[in-house]
């Protein structure tokens, strides 16, 4: 491994200028920077990263909690994580992963050890147990996902209620007056997962504004949950046309199980889904869809934690605009209806 010493020899220059170059600490005239970042170069020196925290106070590394839980769609955490961690590096720093579900330990372990500059979290509730701490800490921070108070908070996340109404706005249009929502798992509405409840408050919200009769239910995803969920649906309102599906794992179940019944798509039932556009191409039927920005989500967090970092952040709310594509799962509602 290449020293300080050895890049300092080869620059020509003493150690300690080497130091001042790499931290900036002191004015270096650009000829000597040259020579020395040349020797850098040349040589494949990397600072310790150890030595480096301890000389500036920090450590270059955000830590991002990204809570895995079953009842959530893992691909799409982490391909925000994959983002955060992408755009963090463009910018020289490395992510520290927290996946467990430690809530507000994981934050006071993380902001009283100094094992990161700064701080993203994911899986946000609208009453998060993890805010107080963050917000009394004082260390930089955005959220990837909206709480009920965003007060003294940098949020990220997708419109989710504008989602919601779009989905409902695109079935009115087409005529359609009975409505299902298929959405996801109990648990994350029981946890009051902010995106889901915002989701929910949309859908609400255009439902009453359009005239359309709306009917949610949570599901565990898969078969056998999906037929459950959908054998009540159609006993309690008979005749919808049209469902919202907010739950990956539901999407082919739903599809098959409207074939076994002999209800075409879109010809009888319209289905819209909020979803992965992967997901939304790649089903039976390829499904008018919400696309969930998940890169450009994490993309977004990172620029605005980086931008705290350096002093040139204030406290923002940024919520991205929900775009509906159309495809072959969406028609008019059937003239019966």
């Amino acid at each position: 491994m290449v020293t300080l010493a050895e890049v300092a020899q080869h620059a020509g220059v003493s150690a300690s200028t080497v130091s001042y170059v790499l931290s900036g600490k002191r004015s270096i005239s650009a000829t000597t920077r040259h020579r020395v970042e040349q020797s850098i170069r040349e040589l494949g020196y990397h600072p310790n990263a150890g030595a480096r925290a301890l000389a500036s106070n920090r450590s270059t590394i955000i830590a991002l909690m990204v809570p895995l839980r079953t009842d959530m769609y893992v691909p799409v955490m982490m391909e925000i994580a994959i983002a955060v961690a992408t755009t963090a590096r463009t910018h020289g720093y490395d992510v520290l992963l927290l996946t467990g579900e430690e809530g507000p330990d994981a934050v006071r372990r993380v902001t009283g050890s100094g094992l990161a500059d700064a701080m993203i979290l994911m899986d946000v509730q609208l009453e998060d147990e993890r805010l107080p701490l963050l917000r009394g800490s004082g260390q930089p921070s955005v959220l990837i996902g909206l709480p009920a108070d965003t007060a003294g908070l940098t949020c990220v996340d997708l419109d989710w209620t504008a989602t919601g109404a779009l989905c409902v706005e695109h079935l009115a249009g087409l005529g359609h007056r009975d409505v299902a929502v298929v959405g996801e798992a109990p648990a994350v509405y029981e946890r009051h997962t902010g995106f889901a409840e915002r989701t929910l408050e949309g859908l609400r919200s255009r439902a009453r504004a359009a005239g359309v009769r709306l009917l949610h239910r949570a599901c565990e995803g898969g078969y056998d949950a999906m037929a459950v969920t959908l054998a009540r649906i159609l006993e309690e309102r008979p005749g919808t046309t049209g469902f919202v599906v907010q739950n990956e794992s539901a999407v082919e179940p739903l599809l098959a199980l409207l074939r076994q019944q002999g209800r075409a798509v879109p010809e009888d039932v319209s289905v819209v889904a909020i979803c992965p556009d992967q997901v939304a191409v790649q089903a039976s039927v390829r499904l008018t869809s919400v696309a969930i920005p998940a890169q450009e989500m994490g993309r977004h967090a990172v620029e605005h934690l980086v931008a705290k970092l350096e002093g040139r952040g204030a406290d923002e709310v940024v919520l991205l605009a929900p775009e509906l594509t159309v495809r072959a799962s969406s028609g008019p509602a059937p003239a019966a209806s």
